[in-house]
């Protein structure tokens, strides 16, 4: 912080532009504002529990840091220069920061308190976080929540640029740098309406595999990426003819027979209940995801982090190797 005034030469100003205030120099600015609202050292002194000795070497120290005459004395009183009103704006600013981010950090020790940051793919944000959520806030009921969407990709990008705290995501790969804590595997199946030639076969023949019109989630997902690897192991092409970014609109369209899907079964758990789905195995193998918990390594979790990790277990203890058929 430099005030241009008369009393420093040119070369020395540029050194003080490059000057930082330490934890002293704050104490010094905080007697000057003190002293500038009551211009009394020894009322300055008393709030601050200090010396007047003290005060007057806080205000020399800050006069020589700026390199400029802060104050005039008169008599008792002392009243600001041009310089000393300049930089009181400054200071009050900065005092008003510090200050805030006191209160802040004593916020932030409080019980409850805090926030946390969750990265998560929609999926999991519409069929899992609400209840876990509910349950969470219950607990911390101050503290406060922010929800990052996105596929596995992009919420594992945002653990590594510190934007979210804790992702719920798939399993990563070749990421040393991060921490993954198992949740829960599902098996994918093909979801079908149940007037469907398969619902009603009851079974997938391989061959109708490639004539199927098949709706599907995001191709550029990570788990489009897995299934089409799957079959291109087996040696089919999948004809997906409709992709969306909304398994709620996914469900929609096989119910109405546009095509068939691959889905977990915990995503359409709710309409193979109503019996509005048929689920049936993609093939002799299982086509399985490993579902967790991603923060960076090394990383001490909070209290409030431990606690969703721990709702997040107790919510998905049911949805590990679920059926993939209609029995």
């Amino acid at each position: 912080m430099v005030l241009r005034c008369c009393c420093v030469p040119a070369l020395d100003r540029q050194d003080h532009a490059d000057r930082r205030f330490d934890a002293a120099r704050i104490d010094c600015l905080q007697a000057f504002a003190i002293l500038a609202r009551n211009g009394s050292f020894t009322q300055t002194a008393r709030e601050l529990f200090l010396t007047q000795s003290a005060i007057s070497h806080s205000i020399k120290a800050l006069e020589s840091d700026v390199g400029c005459r802060l104050l005039d004395r008169v008599g008792r009183k002392v009243t600001l220069t041009q310089a000393g009103e300049h930089l009181l704006k400054h200071a009050e600013r900065v005092l008003a920061e510090l200050r805030s981010a006191r209160e802040g950090l004593e916020e932030l020790g409080r019980w409850g308190h805090g926030r946390l940051r969750i990265g998560a793919p929609v999926t999991v944000c519409q069929y899992l976080l609400p209840s876990v959520l509910r349950e969470f806030k219950e607990s911390f009921p101050h503290c406060h929540l922010s929800i990052e969407p996105g596929d596995s990709r992009e919420v594992l990008e945002a653990v590594d640029q510190r934007r979210v705290d804790l992702a719920v995501t798939l399993e990563p790969q070749g990421e040393d740098q991060l921490q993954f804590i198992p949740l829960f595997s599902d098996d994918m199946g093909f979801v079908a309406s149940p007037l469907h030639p398969w619902a009603q076969a009851g079974k997938v023949t391989r061959a109708e595999i490639p004539t199927q019109n098949f709706i599907v989630y995001r191709r550029g997902s990570r788990t489009w990426r897995m299934i089409e690897s799957y079959f291109r192991e087996e040696e089919i092409v999948l004809n997906a003819v409709i992709e969306l970014g909304a398994m709620d609109a996914i469900k929609e369209l096989v119910k109405v027979g546009l095509g068939v899907s691959v889905l977990a079964t915990w995503v359409a758990r709710k309409e193979l209940l109503e019996q509005s789905l048929v689920t049936l195995p993609v093939g002799r193998r299982r086509l399985r995801r490993n579902w967790g918990i991603v923060h960076w390594m090394g990383r001490r979790l909070t209290l409030a982090e431990e606690t969703f990790i721990g709702l997040c277990r107790s919510a998905t203890e049911g949805w590990e190797d679920q059926p993939t058929n209609d029995g």
